[in-house]
């Protein structure tokens, strides 16, 4: 496939994923715009510092989705959250997505990467509907396209105040049964699968990757933990009262890993594409331990 242009853009740019993957693309050379709504907040400050183009913009004012475009070769998109107080809008969700990949074909961009969620059901049908439209959508745009699926995140363990994930009070609190692996992955880890798959849009065309770089079980997740930070962690089942309360997609999370059901990544063939790929140990040594006992340390401070 050739290529119109090497700069790519990049939604998203001030959260997790599309952070971290603008960062790296950038590490590497690429020339990188990322769209952003407030051009002044520390994150947009960070990314133009670091050689980044910004555009402002916002997926609810397509004049400015269309200008960001203009020029690019390919994106990375993250269609926003659109999660509020009545729960997911799933079909702002799927507008948003389907108009983008639409002014990504009006703009001449060749290639997309998308990055959705993991499914826990085998068959892919269970997990974030609105994304599986956007999916779709985009399989069928005419567009060259890769589709990366992470699992959970290994940073989500820096949560905070949430009911669920991150830790309290020593206590880390998840849906999942004791005694079943979890596949997660870190965030830097989506940066470079997307990397590899900007660099060679050929290879990774219609590729639909599920990602994970490790699979424990969250005592064993909690033990890895204590023993990196020195904080004793243990691990509580949230009970399926809790997680009902928590929503009716949730609850049916809670159920469905209690029926033998998880996410599917294959680690083995992921890291014959990305040697490099963290495992929960690796993640902890290089970055995720520091950042967590500096969280618990000051956590048990504010308890005195």
């Amino acid at each position: 496939m050739s290529s119109r242009s090497d700069l790519v853009l990049v939604t998203g740019a001030t959260g997790k994923q599309g952070g971290v993957t603008a960062r790296r693309l950038l590490a590497v050379g690429r020339p990188v715009r990322v769209l952003v709504r407030d051009p002044e907040s520390t994150a947009a400050q960070e990314l133009a510092a670091a050689g980044a183009e910004v555009a402002v913009g916002d997926f609810d004012s397509p004049e400015t989705v269309a200008a960001a475009l203009s020029g690019v070769g390919a994106a990375f998109l993250v269609p926003p959250a659109t999660f509020g107080p009545n729960g997911w809008d799933t079909d702002l969700e799927v507008e948003r997505g389907v108009r983008f990949i639409e002014a990504a074909r009006a703009a001449g961009v060749e290639f997309i990467v998308f990055t959705t969620v993991a499914s826990l059901t085998q068959d892919g049908k269970w997990g974030a509907q609105g994304k599986r439209r956007v999916e779709e959508a985009l399989r069928n745009s005419g567009l060259h396209w890769t589709i990366l699926r992470p699992a959970r995140f290994m940073e989500n363990y820096f949560m905070q105040g949430h009911p669920v994930d991150g830790i309290n009070d020593g206590v880390q609190k998840h849906l999942f049964p004791t005694d079943r692996p979890v596949q997660s992955i870190a965030i830097e880890d989506i940066a470079v699968f997307a990397q590899l798959a900007f660099d060679d849009p050929a290879r990774f065309h219609g590729q639909i990757l599920e990602l994970a770089g490790d699979a424990l079980t969250m005592p064993e997740a909690a033990a890895a933990i204590s023993a990196a930070t020195g904080h004793e962690i243990r691990y509580v089942e949230a009970t399926e009262a809790e997680a009902d309360a928590m929503g009716p997609e949730v609850g049916a999370a809670w159920r469905l890993s209690r029926q033998g059901e998880g996410w599917h990544a294959d680690i083995p063939a992921l890291r014959e594409i990305h040697p490099g790929l963290r495992t929960f140990d690796a993640w902890l040594a290089e970055s995720g331990a520091a950042r967590l006992k500096s969280l618990l340390d000051w956590r048990a401070v504010v308890r005195r």
